[in-house]
């Protein structure tokens, strides 16, 4: 769920013509958390708006330590002549700007890892919590969950990649691969959805194996499948080591 707050401080809120205020936000993130078990939260702010005080930004730094979202953007604030905070006054310098950005963004750095270590190395999938059968078909069910292969990675094409539910394309952390291949000799192409097995975490990306490749729904009648365009075969590499995707992450 991708909620726009912008800001935590009620000050710099109101310059923004925004509402609301940093305890009301936790109070609606408590809110979801418990209506929806399992739900990511995305949000993004903007440092550096005109008027914000130092005071008003540690509020917002108090804010992102205590709603641990799972992904975050921060945008520095900018002039742009045909927007309503271009007259504004008490305009801070790109310096400052910057360094907030950096601040608020090695906080979320801690947290995204902690999140990520909680929910993908400690926990339990949502696979096993809501479905015991299903989980049960899968090794290790405590770390196995659902992910979307997309096939070998821009950065390194010795590994593959995928997503989980809560990553959104582009934007979010990726999934890299070391293993595509099943012991039965199965092998995982680009469009699969199959179980994986985390087994690293680092700030924002995740390193795993495939464990079990789910059966691909039969298309709609009225609906016409989207193709997945075959990955050469020259290009699949099944399995390797694990310092590969190290590095990418480096």
């Amino acid at each position: 769920m991708d909620m726009p707050l912008q800001h935590a401080s009620r000050n710099v809120l109101a310059r923004m013509k925004r509402g609301s205020n940093g305890d009301a936000f936790l109070k609606l993130l408590e809110r979801i958390r418990t209506t929806i078990p399992g739900v990511s939260l995305r949000t993004s702010f903007i440092v550096g708006f005109p008027g914000e005080t130092e005071a008003d930004f540690e509020e917002l730094c108090d804010f992102v330590k205590a709603a641990k979202l799972d992904w975050m953007g921060v945008f520095e604030y900018s002039d742009v002549d045909n927007a309503g905070s271009y007259a504004l006054n008490e305009k801070l310098d790109a310096e400052t700007i910057s360094g907030r950005r950096d601040r608020l963004m090695a906080i979320q750095k801690k947290i995204s890892r902690e999140n990520l270590r909680a929910k993908y190395l400690r926990g339990e999938s949502s696979a096993h919590k809501e479905d015991g059968k299903a989980a049960a078909r899968l090794p290790h069910s405590k770390r196995t969950f659902t992910a979307l292969i997309e096939g070998p990675s821009k950065d390194n094409p010795l590994v593959w990649e995928a997503r989980l539910e809560g990553m959104a394309p582009e934007i979010d952390g990726k999934l890299y691969l070391t293993d595509i291949e099943l012991p039965g000799g199965e092998i995982a192409e680009a469009g699969d959805v199959a179980g994986v097995e985390i087994t690293k975490a680092d700030a924002y990306d995740l390193i795993g194996r495939v464990v079990e490749i789910l059966p691909r729904p039969a298309a709609r009648a009225g609906f016409d499948a989207v193709p997945v365009p075959p990955v050469p075969a020259a290009e699949k590499l099944h399995r390797i080591a694990t310092g590969a995707p190290l590095r990418v992450l480096a």
